[in-house]
Formats: structure tokens, C-alpha cells, sequence
């Protein structure tokens, strides 16, 4: 039995459920606030980090590439045509460093601040950071997503897929931040075809249909959120 402690503003967690999703492999969800630091969630990750992946008794899997990593160890591997992760090392590494860009440097120049601002702060009280948006800071985070989306659309128009001739762990990271991005209407679409076109077969697949028909409480999506054609 796989448990994934998540949040569903989380580009990370985000991200693993897709690759359960195109694995077939189901997982109970367990919502976590990060910042209420609850010293059950604190003794599985000190760090306060999510997502966090538990399988049956086994110790706690933590973080993005790493349960991704081990999802394609004790998965992928057997996955034949379907795996998520390459089987010759430069694509493989292709692969990494473009989940890691959108994972790690997506978020920490985009994402991260976006949800924090426009999401999180909602549901923090003042002691924990809550409070109005910083400007300056959702200024700062729009003018790298402009950088980011032409990024995609460049590797959209380059490849068949973000990192290749298939399906991989980089196109479920990038997906995972996008469909964000999206949620909160903070995406250009008409600036970037590629990357929409490119957007629009990730919203097709059947593992990205529970995004479309979640909610977050008091921030209802962008109106074409949950359309497939948009």
C-alpha cells in the first residue's frame, strides 16, 4: 500500500502523483499544510518538505527526484515501453536535468512564490506567515514565468516530447508546475503555442484528470482550467 503525503498546490507532489498515475499505481493521498509543522509529518521529514511517499511499513521516501527515482526502480523498470525514465544514460540524463530544472529551479524562481503569495498565505495564520502578498515578490516570480514558458515552448518545437521522442519524468515535472500556474490564470497562453500545444496533449492523459476537477477552497481556476481544448 503506497501513502503519499501531499499538497495539491505542490509542483512536487504534483509531479509524483503523475508518475503514479502513468504507472497504474494507486496511492492514498494525505493532505499536509508544510507550515503547521505537525510532529507526526516533522518525524517523517525534518525538513518540512514535501512529497513524502510511505510504502506499506517501509521507511519514509522524501522528495520529488527521489521518490521519483525509486518509483522507477521498483516500477519503471518493469514498465517496458511505458517507462518514464530512459534506459541509455545520456537520455537519462537528459531526462533528470530537465525534471530538475522544472522541480528545482521552476520553483524556486516561479512557482514556489506564486503559491506561497497567492495560496498559501490564505490559509497561514499571522504567526506562521500568513498575511497580504508581497508585490514585489509575484512581480519577481511573472517576469521569470515568461522566461520559463518560452523555455518549454522552445523544447516543445525541438522534440516530440520536452526531453525526447517520448513520454518522460520531464514532461510530468513541467506539466506539474504548468497545471499551477494555470490553476491561478497565470499563464500567457497566445505567447507561446508550442508550449500550449504542448500543454493541451498533457491535460488529455488519463493520469492528469484528477487535477482538472480539483479545487482549491476560496480560489475557484482559471475559467478554461479543466478544458482539454482551450
Amino acid at each position: 500500500m503506497l501513502t503519499l503525503h501531499h499538497h495539491p498546490m505542490s509542483a512536487a507532489s504534483r509531479f509524483i502523483r503523475l508518475v503514479l498515475g502513468e504507472y497504474g499505481e494507486r496511492a492514498e493521498l494525505v493532505d499536509e499544510r508544510p507550515w503547521e509543522r505537525r510532529p507526526e509529518f516533522l518525524a517523517m521529514n525534518p525538513a518540512a518538505t514535501l512529497p513524502i511517499l510511505v510504502e506499506g511499513a517501509g521507511p519514509p521516501i522524501v522528495g520529488g527526484m527521489v521518490v521519483a527515482e525509486y518509483l522507477d526502480e521498483t516500477r519503471g523498470a518493469f514498465q517496458r515501453e511505458r517507462r518514464l525514465l530512459a534506459e541509455k544514460p545520456f537520455e537519462r540524463a537528459e531526462i533528470r536535468r530537465l525534471t530538475e530544472w522544472f522541480l528545482v529551479k521552476m520553483d524556486g524562481e516561479v512557482t514556489r512564490y506564486l503559491v506561497r503569495e497567492r495560496v498559501f498565505k490564505l490559509e497561514m495564520r499571522t504567526n506562521e506567515g500568513g498575511g497580504s502578498p508581497d508585490a514585489s515578490a509575484i512581480r519577481a516570480a511573472r517576469a521569470n514565468l515568461k522566461n520559463h514558458m518560452r523555455y518549454i515552448g522552445w523544447l516543445a518545437e525541438s522534440r516530440n516530447w520536452l526531453s525526447g521522442p517520448k513520454l518522460s519524468y520531464a514532461d510530468l515535472a513541467a506539466a506539474s508546475a504548468v497545471s499551477i500556474l494555470d490553476y491561478l490564470g497565470e499563464v500567457a497562453w497566445d505567447e507561446e503555442p508550442a508550449a500550449k500545444e504542448w500543454y493541451m496533449r498533457m491535460k488529455s492523459r488519463p493520469a492528469f484528470r484528477p487535477f482538472l476537477t480539483e479545487r482549491v477552497r476560496g480560489i475557484p481556476p482559471v475559467a478554461h482550467y479543466a478544458e482539454l481544448d482551450f
